[in-house]
């Protein structure tokens, strides 16, 4: 800080402040799988607990049915169940891609709220969870 003193006068004259990286700046983006049936734990490797790691009754894993908001910074990330999984970026406006072909099981594209509606992706030998 640099003070100015003129007759009568003192002037505080401040250093701008420094610019913020933007790929620094966490978002909080929620997740909602609790549309998934059955009910099952879900990660975002790097962000929550991870599925794999431990044993099922005990893991410290989010469950689908919970919604969680998570601080992300821009990045790609992944998330998973054990059945499904996809990438999905964050903007450096805090909004949300993913591959177009996933419309049919993931809503929020532009937005800050990723909801999944799918459990399971193809080519598993059974129904799909979206009409068709």
């Amino acid at each position: 800080m640099v003070l100015v003193c003129l007759p009568h006068v003192v002037v505080s004259i401040s250093q701008a402040a420094e610019p913020t990286n933007p790929l620094l700046r966490e978002f909080a983006i929620t997740v909602d799988p609790s549309a998934l049936n059955p009910p099952t734990w879900w990660h975002v490797p790097g962000i929550t607990p991870l599925i794999w790691t431990k044993d099922p009754i005990n893991m410290d894993a989010y469950k689908t049915t919970e919604v969680k908001k998570l601080k992300l910074k821009p990045g790609e990330y992944r998330f998973g169940t054990f059945t499904f999984d996809f990438l999905f970026k964050v903007t450096l406006s805090g909004t949300l891609e993913y591959a177009q072909a996933l419309e049919q099981c993931v809503n929020g594209q532009g937005s800050n709220k990723l909801t999944i509606h799918c459990s399971h992706t193809q080519p598993y030998p059974q129904d799909p969870d979206y009409p068709k």
